[in-house]
């Protein structure tokens, strides 16, 4: 039996123009085999910045519920997204209150990042 559920979310590298998604697509794979690895289900929302995020993110969060929110380093990283943080931050705390909310440093620790919450 699953011991808690965990959302992640991120930026959908395949919508990023410019450069190759491949090597972030792998380590996402690797990513959600570690949350099998720690009996943790995990869903995934990788958003576009040009595709309504906010609503696509409300739609996860509401979808389950969750023991904990992964927010990607591509969301908080990067100083023009700061706006964009913020509101993921309180989206999480409107429409999962409960969850704990953690930061990853890559795609492959996610798992990681929950599991400080959620032992």
């Amino acid at each position: 039996m699953t011991a808690a559920r965990v959302l992640v979310v991120g930026l959908d590298p395949a919508k990023i123009e410019g450069w190759d998604p491949k090597p972030v697509q792998a380590a996402i794979a690797r990513g959600r085999a570690r949350f099998d690895d720690h009996d943790f289900e995990a869903d995934w929302c990788l958003v576009a910045l040009d595709e309504n995020p906010e609503g696509a993110i409300v739609e996860a969060l509401t979808r389950g519920d969750y023991g904990c929110v992964v927010v990607g380093g591509g969301i908080r990283s990067h100083e023009p997204l700061l706006e964009f943080f913020e509101k993921v931050i309180n989206l999480v705390r409107q429409h999962a209150p409960a969850a704990a909310i953690a930061f990853n440093s890559s795609p492959e620790d996610c798992a990681d990042a929950a599991l400080r919450w959620l032992r």
